[in-house]
């Protein structure tokens, strides 16, 4: 039988709740096919390190590479030294430099596809900062991703540096022009909406967003040819599929939309799609595998069924304020036993109540995404005890 747990509610009441079977996913024969599909992975702090969390971090490479072993092992792409790694939030650019050599070699290793983001954090976003600062900050970062090799494609962040030194979108278009004549091969540009960072608020040089769109299709059509395609996270599906349906022939769009992937990645009625690139992928990946194993097959009826349950789960991990979703996504992984602690970088532990971890508990199991309940319920039970609940 399933364990019965006592978990706390946002009112403060505490109340039984009996878990589910755990569900059986089916692993991939071989690589997904219809769809590009890239989990945005997170980091595992080593716990043990006695250093500042805040500016010099350790992590745990064993725990941290096994976790992207994990992801490819599910058919899906890796997509690291993201946000979800906690870049700009605790993990600076040496360890994301480092994240990155050891992740495309394991990626060699196992066979397994990666993309890296590439932005301009080794330079802080101060009064001063100017345009050749910004573009000599992402060379250096783009250098060193295309200088690992192993087919490793650059993710071309968004940078708070940019967005702090640009007066409109002609120095947007300055600083990625330059930046993409340079690449060796076509790049991911990363649209990630201020929802997820306020620091990038006006990003294309505008707050208004129907401008912005503009503003950066016009550096994608000008520069196509080395641009695989977009990563969008604005949470808004409707400007999504507005911006995908201009988009010129051979870009792909990628969905970052954590509420609305479940739409987007299907046909629309004009036979056109988002692929993905996804931070609750890290969380959902083995629904997220077995969605897309479905749509390979043109089942789009087992696609429903194995995604729609985790949408409640993805909402409620990417609830206000947003960033401070990376703290559901380990608390899932620590759950799961894929890591031996909940401890992060930068103590963003602490970043959701535990009412909001408690429920997050529940809408896991509810989706079919604890693979051991009995294992879940014991670490629950640690998290409930360290805060005074038992």
């Amino acid at each position: 039988m399933p364990p019965t747990i006592r978990l706390p509610r946002a009112d403060g009441s505490i109340t039984p709740y009996t878990m589910h079977e755990p569900v059986s996913w089916p692993a991939p024969t071989g690589p997904i096919r219809s769809r590009v599909a890239y989990a945005a992975a997170h980091v595992v702090c080593d716990p043990l390190a006695d250093r500042d969390p805040l500016s010099d971090a350790r992590l745990d490479w064993e725990a941290t590479l096994a976790y992207r072993g994990h992801l490819w092992s599910l058919g899906l792409a890796v997509a690291d030294a993201m946000d979800t790694a906690q870049r700009g939030t605790g993990l600076g650019w040496n360890a994301a430099r480092e994240l990155i050599r050891r992740s495309v070699a394991e990626a060699q290793a196992r066979g397994g596809v990666i993309a890296c983001g590439a932005g301009t954090d080794q330079l802080a976003p101060a009064e001063g900062v100017t345009l050749s600062d910004v573009q000599r900050a992402y060379e250096e970062q783009v250098g060193f991703v295309e200088g690992q090799g192993g087919g490793a494609r650059v993710i071309l962040m968004a940078s708070r540096a940019l967005a702090r030194a640009a007066r409109g979108p002609d120095d947007y278009a300055r600083v990625y022009g330059a930046i993409l004549r340079q690449v060796a091969r076509p790049v991911i540009l990363h649209w990630l909406g201020d929802m997820f960072d306020p620091q990038l608020a006006g990003y294309w040089g505008t707050r208004d967003v129907d401008e912005a769109m503009n503003a950066c299709l016009a550096i994608i059509c000008e520069h196509r040819a080395k641009i695989d395609g977009i990563k969008v996270s604005l949470l808004d599906a409707e400007r999504e599929i507005a911006l995908r349906r201009r988009l010129p022939d051979g870009v792909r769009m990628y969905t970052g939309d954590d509420f609305n992937y479940k739409r987007l990645i299907l046909d629309d009625a004009g036979g056109r799609h988002s692929d993905a690139l996804l931070g609750i992928f890290d969380a959902i990946a083995p629904a997220a595998s077995a969605a897309l194993q479905a749509l390979d097959r043109g089942d789009v009826t087992t696609y429903h069924a194995a995604l729609e349950p985790t949408v409640p789960l993805a909402r409620h991990i990417f609830q206000a304020p947003t960033h401070a979703y990376k703290t559901g996504i380990v608390f899932l992984a620590y759950l799961n036993g894929h890591q031996g602690h909940f401890r992060m970088v930068g103590g963003a532990e602490s970043w959701r109540a535990v009412p909001h971890l408690a429920e997050l508990f529940r809408l896991a199991d509810a989706a079919g995404l604890l693979a051991d309940p009995d294992c879940a319920a014991d670490r629950m039970r640690r998290v409930l005890a360290l805060a005074g609940v038992e």
